[in-house]
């Protein structure tokens, strides 16, 4: 009796916490909100059978395992029913917690952004005034291969209405290979210290904005902006969300403060996992807009443009604004 009472003060806050969480999630998806810390269920309820095991292997009181199974059966009807209050996890996810995190994060938000975009801009506009810089920063067949695709008529490019759905679908799986492997890499660069991580980034920023000024220069501005302006407001921005993951993550290695190293990883490995979740949804939705939007030759320039320009601005509005918490008036 003495060692059944030494086991339950020893573990029943935690079942306290079980049996708040449960109760939490079981009001979810009745219009009362999940609870913060529902991802702790899988990890709970491994412990809570391992508490319900050594209660029956030690002969503890009928009513202790009777508490410890009423708790585990509730606990996986939670985990492996088909959960209605997914959809309002994952609302409060892209409504919330995405937006939130990034300006958590605000300076590793700006720290990445500069790095993707001064290179950008100097080498966009250093390549629109010398035509030759391009080659310092891409191979020639490089540059070849970009100027044959944005050939203004050479028709690379354009959707029209004789080509199939299937091959923009299997454009859609491309691009999103492509998106998914250039955010995945600028993020996981992010373990060498961070220098993994400011290359990728200074790389992508020059050679975007390399090809950008470039084409435009020679005049192949008319087909290559129409074509890219309609995802790169997800594309660019979820490059920069990925790259500040990475430099969050490097951080934590850098400058552990008074926290172990690998606890600090821990605890930046966490943000990093929303920042990259909501960065890789902003990827797909790029994709998306790739193969299906932006490769129409159907619809005018001008229509592009100003979607656009929609896009961005819903962009900067949603990481500016989604989430904020309004305090009442006094």
């Amino acid at each position: 009796m003495e060692k059944q009472q030494q086991f339950e003060r020893l573990h029943a806050v935690r079942w306290r916490e079980f049996d708040a969480l449960l109760g939490a999630l079981e009001t979810a998806g009745r219009g009362a909100p999940v609870p913060a810390d529902a991802a702790r269920l899988p990890a709970w309820y491994r412990e809570l059978c391992g508490h319900y095991a050594v209660a029956r292997d030690r002969g503890y009181s009928a009513r202790l395992t009777a508490e410890l199974h009423a708790l585990a059966l509730r606990a996986h009807r939670q985990l492996y029913r088909r959960d209605p209050a997914f959809g309002w996890r994952l609302l409060a996810f892209v409504t919330s917690e995405f937006p939130r995190m990034t300006r958590r994060h605000a300076h590793a938000m700006f720290v990445a952004l500069a790095l993707f975009l001064l290179p950008g801009a100097f080498a966009g506009i250093g390549c629109y005034v010398d035509s030759e810089l391009v080659y310092s920063v891409m191979e020639a067949n490089q540059v070849a291969e970009m100027e044959y695709m944005y050939e203004p008529g050479g028709k690379r490019l354009g959707r029209e209405t004789g080509r199939e759905a299937s091959s923009d679908i299997a454009m859609f799986g491309y691009y999103i290979s492509n998106n998914i492997g250039i955010g995945f890499r600028t993020f996981a660069a992010g373990v060498l210290a961070g220098i993994g991580t400011v290359l990728t980034l200074v790389y992508n920023g020059l050679t975007i904005g390399a090809v950008a000024g470039h084409l435009t220069r020679i005049g192949y501005g008319s087909t290559f902006w129409p074509f890219v302006c309609g995802h790169s407001a997800f594309e660019l921005t979820a490059i920069v969300i990925c790259g500040a993951a990475g430099l969050v993550v490097a951080a934590a290695v850098l400058f552990p403060g008074n926290l172990a190293r690998k606890v600090a990883m821990k605890r930046a490995g966490r943000d990093a996992a929303v920042l990259v979740g909501g960065a890789a949804a902003m990827l797909l939705v790029a994709a998306f807009l790739e193969a299906f939007w932006s490769s129409s030759a159907l619809l005018p320039a001008a229509v592009k443009f100003f979607a656009a320009a929609a896009f961005w601005v819903l962009v900067v509005l949603y990481f500016t604004r989604a989430g904020a918490v309004r305090h009442a008036p006094r």
